[in-house]
């Protein structure tokens, strides 16, 4: 039975191990997004070259949380939340790490002269969203609620700071110059920022989750994100109902 228990708390050593890295790559790609937005193609390159990482990263990580939860039975307790937040935990990385490659794709079709009027609120957003994902899988790591519910506050930053990078671009649109034309592509980019932070703002909830058993009450519905990446606004699915 210790033998057993032992073989277990190595498969959970190796979960966060592998939860390590796949953070490391997705707050890198996040930074390196900010930095693509300032013209570094070095950094535009090395996001888009990054797929087949996070792809093994996401199948490893996905098969070994699988292991655990067929294999090891039963599952409770704390032991249980941490394997069902971190499967939870990578998908979102994952989400991440793939909308740091659209910013990417965006910005190399982009040219400089357009991508240079959201330089400055497009680094701001980076640093704030990585620094999120950051210390919201700190949070899960260390089962700390009071670290997770400040994740889950600063995101109201990301969201001020994409506020005013929509309203610097309308005001762009309105003054007909010619990066205008870009509008659409611009917005996406701030667009993909917050939904990063939006992201983070899950994981730290999944840290709460990990640590009490029940959702943030500050971090809104879990769902609603991965609603709003299919394309569904929150207020439309609370019409629905």
């Amino acid at each position: 039975m210790m033998a057993t228990r032992t073989e277990f708390i190595k498969q959970l050593d190796e979960i966060s191990s592998l939860i390590d890295h796949f953070t490391d790559k997705a707050v890198a790609d996040v930074r390196a997004a900010g930095l693509a937005m300032q013209g570094d193609k070095g950094a535009t390159d090395g996001i888009l070259a990054g797929q087949k990482t996070e792809e093994s990263l996401r199948s490893t990580l996905e098969s070994r949380c699988f292991d655990v939860m067929l294999l090891q039975q039963p599952l409770i307790g704390e032991d249980l939340r941490f394997v069902t937040a971190a499967f939870r935990i990578v998908s979102d990385l994952a989400r991440i790490d793939s909308m740091t490659r659209d910013i990417a794709f965006l910005v190399h079709e982009l040219p400089a002269k357009a991508t240079s009027k959201l330089a400055t609120n497009a680094m701001a957003m980076s640093n704030e969203a990585a620094g999120m994902v950051e210390s919201a899988v700190e949070a899960f790591k260390e089962s700390s609620v009071e670290r997770a519910e400040a994740v889950i506050a600063a995101d109201a930053e990301v969201n001020a700071l994409y506020d005013r990078s929509e309203a610097a671009l309308v005001e762009l649109m309105k003054s007909g110059k010619s990066s205008a034309l870009y509008l659409p592509e611009l917005l996406m980019v701030a667009k993909y920022f917050e939904r990063i932070a939006d992201h983070a703002k899950r994981i730290a909830d999944w840290a709460v989750f990990r640590k009490t058993g029940k959702h943030s009450s500050s971090a809104g519905k879990v769902t609603d994100i991965l609603l709003e990446d299919e394309g569904i606004p929150r207020d439309t699915k609370t019409r629905e109902k």
